[in-house]
């Protein structure tokens, strides 16, 4: 699971005015950093608390109850999980007896998703992969199901090729299921301590693309542990709602729906409170506002 949106926003560097900015590396470039990155904090999510490797946290832990009424019975189906990280919820269909295959271009996590597999005796498979060459590394395999998000989209500097692979991977009538970090929160930050009187949650990031990708340069992750050691720059890319709904449409997929809620699976923000349902959201003093989407959408 992906989700460096977390704190990387609030992080990033903002850089100078819009039209002084200097001149971003090529996007190939700035892929490879990424990979370099995860690479790099890999390590770190398996030790951290975060994920709940030692028996914490379940696998279903990290999925929303929605989640499981829009993908509907998935024994027996062959569920494809892009940019899937460790494969915490890729374990989770394996456990609802789908036939479970991740996929994440960071050998780290590949290596790691597949001893966290075996430790627990779970039947699942881990390809290496960037996202935009997913169909080469998967020969022939198409899916019943493609699942991705909590923290992937931004990582995509292409959606119109990422919508077009994830159409290709599908079979006839096959789903992709989208649960993402909503575009407001990524645009949201933090008020610093040193301005109280302010309210708590500013805009003070593009919800929009436009400007290229963000650039974040930190030795730190968003999972408890200590800093990295080395490849700390990572780049995002900002992708609103529509853009990603209009990317899906283009690529031949037919939307089913599209939801927005206002609870996330892990406190973003120190004034969050846990829902029934072990999830987080603001407090009921604070505004409602979206925090996570999913966009449903059918292969005709």
């Amino acid at each position: 699971m992906t989700t460096e949106q977390s704190e990387s926003a609030d992080r990033a560097l903002p850089g100078p005015p819009v039209g002084d900015r200097p001149a971003l590396p090529g996007a190939e470039e700035m892929v490879r950093a990424n990979e370099a990155n995860w690479d790099a904090r890999t390590p770190v999510h398996v030790a951290s608390a975060f994920y709940g490797l030692d028996g914490s946290r379940s696998a279903e832990d990290w999925f929303a109850p929605f989640e499981w009424t829009d993908l509907g019975e998935l024994a027996g189906r062959d569920v494809l999980h892009l940019q899937c990280h460790l494969g915490t919820e890729t374990a989770a269909f394996a456990d609802r007896g789908a036939r479970a295959v991740g996929l994440d271009f960071s050998a780290e996590a590949v290596a790691q998703a597949r001893q966290l597999a075996a430790a627990t005796g779970r039947e699942m498979e881990f390809v290496r992969s960037d996202v935009y060459q997913a169909v080469e590394a998967l020969g022939d395999r198409r899916f019943d199901v493609v699942y991705t998000g909590k923290g992937a989209v931004c990582y995509l500097p292409d959606l119109a090729a990422w919508a077009g692979t994830v159409a290709e991977l599908l079979r006839p009538g096959g789903t992709f299921y989208l649960v993402e970090f909503h575009p407001l929160l990524n645009a949201l930050g933090a008020t610093p301590p040193t301005a109280p009187d302010i309210p708590p949650l500013l805009l003070r990031h593009d919800y929009l693309a436009g400007r290229g990708a963000l650039r974040s340069d930190t030795p730190t992750t968003y999972t408890d542990g200590p800093p990295l050691q080395s490849a700390t720059t990572s780049y995002e890319w900002r992708h609103g709602v529509g853009e990603v709904v209009n990317a899906v449409i283009e690529a031949g997929l037919t939307v089913r729906g599209v939801r927005e809620t206002e609870v996330l699976p892990w406190p973003r923000f120190p004034s969050m409170v846990p829902d029934e349902n072990g999830w987080w959201r603001l407090p009921e003093s604070e505004p409602i506002i979206p925090l996570l989407y999913a966009l449903k959408a059918v292969k005709p």
